[in-house]
């Protein structure tokens, strides 16, 4: 049995694509437990401004026609925030996907997520850990069961809560509570969701391209204009915002340094 101290929020989303960048959700499921046990559930349509591409549609089975008036991430992004709060956060590849979609989303609303504090878990990270499969694979494996609904959106997430349980189960040596099981996937020093940043040594690094390797803020001391390169290229905005909070505690320590 899990055993929590504060709700844990599984998620799964459909899209438009798989681009932090530039894609958008068309549904959303959210299945929260309470450390009593109880379950209530959060699960909406979005019209996502933009239209559904044919091989979105194709896979997940939302077309514009069944958007069209549905709520915008805007209109119901306050309701899903306060569904949201004081909760730890699960998935299946939510770590790389879903989660930082999400914020995302959030942040183009101008809505920011504290993720201070929360515990993120990973199904997917367990799974491929232990087993390397895909979640209908992985629904079959720890639950005896076919995943008929694959690709919507609810019924993504209550397999994924399914599969968890199974996995606490399986494997003592996850734990069963969220500090436990975050610490066992070694998925507890994500700087930013795209992971163009990843942390060593409690240091910034950047995890891409020419500087790959070097410490974010050695870089922006002896090459700030790379700072306005990446502010102005198609990164994911919480790339972004995190570039940023490391950009203006550098310049600060530089300018106390100076003076």
């Amino acid at each position: 049995m899990l055993q929590l101290t504060k709700p844990l929020a599984v998620i799964d989303l459909e899209t438009t694509g798989i681009n932090l960048a530039t894609d958008r959700i068309v549904e959303i499921a959210i299945v929260k437990i309470m450390p009593d046990g109880s379950k209530s559930v959060k699960h909406k349509l979005i019209n996502p401004e933009m239209p559904i591409p044919k091989q979105a549609s194709d896979i997940h089975g939302i077309t514009d026609e069944k958007v069209k008036d549905a709520q915008t991430f805007r209109q119901a992004a306050n309701e899903l925030k306060q569904f949201l709060d004081h909760s730890d956060l699960a998935g299946y590849n939510s770590n790389r996907f879903d989660i930082p979609l999400l914020v995302e989303e959030f942040l183009r609303v101008g809505i920011e997520i504290d993720m201070k504090g929360r515990k993120l878990i990973d199904v997917q990270r367990v799974f491929h850990l232990m087993e390397q499969r895909t979640l209908t694979a992985a629904y079959r494996f720890y639950c005896d069961k076919l995943h008929d609904g694959a690709h919507g959106a609810r019924a993504d997430a209550e397999a994924t809560l399914e599969i968890l349980m199974a996995q606490i189960d399986r494997y003592p040596q996850l734990g069963a509570d969220p500090e436990s099981i975050v610490k066992f996937t070694g998925d507890d020093q994500v700087v930013d969701f795209a992971r163009r940043f990843s942390m060593e040594n409690g240091i910034e690094i950047f995890n891409f391209g020419k500087h790959k390797g070097r410490a974010v803020a050695d870089v922006l001391k002896s090459e700030p204009q790379y700072y306005d390169w990446m502010m102005k290229g198609d990164f994911p905005m919480h790339t972004k915002q995190k570039l940023t909070e490391i950009f203006n505690r550098t310049m600060l320590k530089k300018d106390k340094t100076a003076g």
